[in-house]
C-alpha cells in the first residue's frame, strides 16, 4: 500500500475572503480575484462571488437593485411591480464580459430606486424595512426573478462558476470600493445555481460562508416568524437574515450578535467573574436560543462602513486575519492574503467565537 500521508489536500470545502481600507480608500476588485486563484481547490465551479462596497457613489443615495431574470417576459413584469413601489432613477442590463468558463446566464440587470414617499406613508414604514419587505415579495411571489443584492452604495456580484471567473465575467476591475469581500463555493447538500451562490445579502448587509449549519432548521423556522423567507436553497441564506433581524431589529450591537450566533458555553458563561458580562450574555443565550448557529462555519459579515469575520465556537474552520497599513485582511489562508498584501504583518487566526469588527473612520466613505 503506498504512503499518501501529505500527499492529499482535504480542502474543507469554500473559500472566503477580505479586505477593508480603514481610512475608506477606494480599491479596484482586481486584488481579491487575484486571492481567489490559490484558494482554487476549495470550489468545485458551482458558485462564486462578491460583494463590495462604496462603488455606487454617484447613486449612493439610491437603493441599488441586483437581479436575476430567467427571461424577459419575468422581467416587464418584475419592473412593472418595482413602478409601483419606487422611483425607479436608473434601469440598465448589468455590465459583462462574455467568457467560456461562465455559461446559462439569466438576464442580469440592475435597477437604482427611492422608495415612493406615499407608500412609505400609507404603510407606515420606514424605508428599509419597506424595501426588505419587496426582496422577500419579489423572491418568494415572482417566479423568475430574484434580488440578489439590494443595498445603497454596495453591490453583490455572484454565479455558477469559479471566483476567480466571476470577477472576469462582472468585470470588478472596473469597479472600485473601500471594503471586498469573496466566496468561492463547494456546495454539499445543496444545488449549485445563480442565486445559491455567495454573497447571501439584504439591504446593505452582505454574509460569505464556508462551513455547514447542523442548526438550519431551527434557525429558519424561528426568523421565518419575523417575515423572513429563505428561498435560495442555501443554509448559508439564513445567516444573512439573523445578521438583519438582531441588528436592524432588535438594535443589538456586532459583539452581541456575535454572542448570540457564535454563543459562549454555559460554563464559560458560568466562569465569568464580571457581573454585568455574565448576565449580558444569560440574557441573550434565553432570549435568542434559536439563533446560535451550530455545525462549522467561518464567515465575513460586511455592512456599510466595515466587516466583522467570525468562526464558531469551536474553530472548526480556517480563518487568518493580517494587517498592513490603513488595510486589513480576511481569508481562510494566508496564501490568499500574501496574494494581496506580500508584505502583510500581524497575522494571527482569531479564536473560536472571537468576533473581528473592523470599521472604517467616520466620514471616510
Amino acid at each position: 500500500m503506498n504512503n499518501i500521508e501529505g500527499k492529499v489536500r482535504i480542502p474543507s470545502g469554500c473559500a472566503i475572503a477580505a479586505v477593508i481600507s480603514k481610512d475608506g480608500n477606494r480599491m479596484t476588485g482586481e486584488k481579491i480575484v487575484e486571492s481567489m486563484k490559490p484558494m482554487h481547490d476549495r470550489s468545485n465551479g458551482l458558485g462564486g462571488g462578491f460583494a463590495a462596497y462604496g462603488i455606487y457613489p454617484e447613486y449612493k443615495d439610491f437603493y441599488a437593485l441586483h437581479m436575476f431574470f430567467n427571461d424577459r417576459a419575468a422581467r416587464k413584469e418584475c419592473e412593472a411591480f418595482l413602478k409601483e413601489r419606487f422611483e425607479i432613477v436608473k434601469s440598465e442590463i448589468m455590465p459583462t464580459r462574455k467568457i467560456p468558463a461562465i455559461t446559462d446566464e439569466p438576464v442580469i440587470w440592475r435597477y437604482f430606486v427611492a422608495p415612493l414617499q406615499s407608500n412609505l406613508h400609507n404603510l407606515q414604514l420606514d424605508e428599509k424595512e419597506y424595501v426588505a419587505r419587496t426582496v422577500m415579495k419579489i423572491n418568494c411571489e415572482m417566479s423568475g426573478s430574484f434580488v440578489f443584492s439590494s443595498g445603497k452604495n454596495m453591490g453583490a456580484f455572484k454565479a455558477v462558476g469559479f471566483p476567480e471567473d466571476v470577477g472576469v465575467f462582472y468585470k470588478l476591475d472596473e469597479y472600485e470600493g473601500y471594503s471586498w469581500t469573496a466566496h468561492g463555493r463547494y456546495p454539499t447538500n445543496t444545488p449549485g445555481w445563480w442565486g445559491g451562490a455567495h454573497p447571501f445579502t439584504l439591504l446593505d448587509y452582505s454574509i460569505v460562508h464556508n462551513g455547514e449549519i447542523s442548526s438550519y432548521d431551527a434557525n429558519r423556522r424561528f426568523i421565518e416568524m419575523f417575515g423572513y423567507k429563505c428561498t435560495l436553497q442555501t443554509d448559508t441564506e439564513v445567516i444573512t437574515y439573523i445578521m438583519d433581524y438582531l441588528l436592524r431589529v432588535q438594535k443589538l450591537t456586532l459583539n452581541e450578535v456575535a454572542s448570540v450566533i457564535a454563543a459562549p458555553f454555559w460554563s464559560t458563561i458560568d466562569s465569568k467573574t464580571d457581573l454585568y458580562d455574565k448576565q449580558k450574555h444569560e440574557y441573550l443565550r434565553t432570549v435568542f436560543p434559536s439563533l446560535l448557529i451550530t455545525g462549522p462555519f467561518s464567515i465575513v459579515f460586511g455592512f456599510n462602513g466595515g466587516l466583522m469575520a467570525l468562526n464558531d465556537r469551536l474553530k472548526l474552520r480556517s480563518m487568518v486575519v493580517g494587517e498592513k497599513d490603513d488595510k486589513v485582511f480576511i481569508a481562510s489562508e494566508e496564501a490568499a492574503i500574501r496574494v494581496m498584501e506580500p508584505n502583510a504583518e500581524n497575522m494571527y487566526a482569531p479564536a473560536g467565537g472571537e468576533p473581528v469588527i473592523i470599521k472604517v473612520k467616520e466620514g471616510a466613505f
